[in-house]
């Protein structure tokens, strides 16, 4: 190849990769402000959140304590999380070019606009922030939607079925807690959206990455294929979850739940996550995915009066959500960046800080004389492993890759 084709051949991929010299690395990829932007969010939040609770500060006003808490871990990290990854995937999934540059850095603006109204309720009044939050994502289904059928991968459009879940969860919270003083359904709602989200595409990345890992290893007992039973799975994580968010305390929830579980069990056992032990970035993400099935028989203990429902939540929240959530960051982030796939030791550390925060802060509602302990150790355990992921990763998401792009 001469040398001028190489150079055009740079500048195309630089293209598609969104780094055109006149933008900065950070909006050159959905995955990178979003991350960083979630990631900062969340360590805030939960700052914030300890000095409430040590009756330090007070924030929110008239939303509410608790309201701003939840609202900020599922709508204001989680929703920036998501952004990252369907604004990184769903190029890959069309061949179309990301959304980079200036649209990217107003969808991110209006992400950041809508965490400073919620923070700032006392100034500019609970219905205007909430109004001014619930903005974001409409927005990013809309750029979903377009990129999805402007690409013409319609079997793709079922993921905006997640997106609108959480949209519409959205509006219901902002509702609840302005009408109810208290989210409820709403909550429920919006972790469900994020749960089915885990089950459709970690269905489809999980036996992917542990194939591609078993291939690169020169062995051949790869994870079974999508069929039938991973369609039966998915079927039934439907009516539980929607039964949960309706009727939490129905023996019909418990049923389903449990039947949910048991399929995500197997569902597990056929992607053969066992094989890829000795590899921390794959195996965490079977990890994560064990969550799913916990969290069923969590919802199931719950409706049961087994659990308190607060624990169940949170296993699902933190156990399930935010653990794969890490997984994929850390995955996407070194990918994406030219780096190797494989996990540091920091990288490592925070993974099992994170596992561990999912199973220490269930613990507050079977020791309620040890609140306070619990609730500080478990955030000590958030900030350590998001505080690890900034400290390892901001850099990489801030700047440009490691490596050439033409290789």
């Amino acid at each position: 190849m001469t040398h001028a084709a190489q150079n055009a051949d740079a500048g195309t991929i630089r293209t598609i990769r969104g780094l055109s010299p006149n933008q900065l690395t950070l909006f050159s990829y959905g995955f990178r402000p979003f991350f960083l932007g979630a990631v900062i969010w969340a360590l805030i939040t939960m700052a914030l959140w300890l000095l409430v609770l040590r009756g330090t500060i007070e924030v929110a006003g008239d939303y509410g304590l608790k309201a701003w808490h939840a609202h900020e871990m599922l709508f204001g990290f989680g929703s920036a999380v998501l952004a990252g990854f369907l604004l990184t995937a769903i190029p890959n999934w069309t061949g179309r070019l990301p959304v980079s540059g200036l649209p990217l850095a107003g969808l991110f603006g209006l992400w950041a606009i809508g965490r400073l109204s919620l923070l700032l309720v006392p100034l500019v009044g609970a219905l205007p922030a909430a109004a001014l939050e619930a903005l974001f994502l409409p927005a990013l289904f809309f750029i979903c939607a377009r990129e999805i059928i402007a690409g013409r991968k319609w079997a793709d459009l079922k993921v905006l079925a997640g997106v609108a879940a959480l949209t519409l969860a959205n509006l219901c919270f902002h509702l609840e807690v302005i009408l109810w003083q208290g989210p409820d359904h709403s909550a429920r709602l919006a972790v469900s959206a994020y749960v089915m989200l885990i089950i459709i595409i970690g269905g489809r990345i999980l036996p992917s990455f542990t194939r591609n890992w078993l291939n690169k290893q020169g062995r051949t007992d790869f994870p079974t294929p999508f069929n039938g039973f991973d369609k039966a799975a998915i079927l039934v994580s439907l009516p539980a979850l929607g039964l949960w968010v309706a009727l939490p305390n129905a023996l019909a929830t418990a049923i389903f739940a449990v039947l949910a579980a048991d399929l995500h069990i197997v569902r597990l056992i056929r992607w053969r996550g066992w094989t890829t032990a000795s590899d921390p970035i794959v195996v965490v993400l079977h990890i994560a995915y064990a969550f799913v099935a916990l969290g069923f028989f969590a919802i199931a203990g719950a409706a049961l009066d087994l659990l308190e429902p607060t624990a169940a939540l949170h296993i699902l929240t933190v156990g399930t959500i935010t653990s794969m959530m890490l997984a994929v960051m850390t995955r996407a982030t070194r990918g994406h960046t030219g780096r190797e796939l494989k996990a540091s030791r920091m990288t490592c550390i925070s993974y099992t800080a994170l596992f561990l925060c999912a199973l220490v802060r269930p613990l507050s509602t079977l020791f309620p004389a040890h609140l306070p302990e619990i609730y500080g150790l478990a955030g000590l355990l958030w900030l350590t492993a998001l505080g690890l992921y900034l400290v390892e990763y901001g850099p990489m998401l801030a700047f440009k890759r490691r490596q050439p792009l033409h290789r």
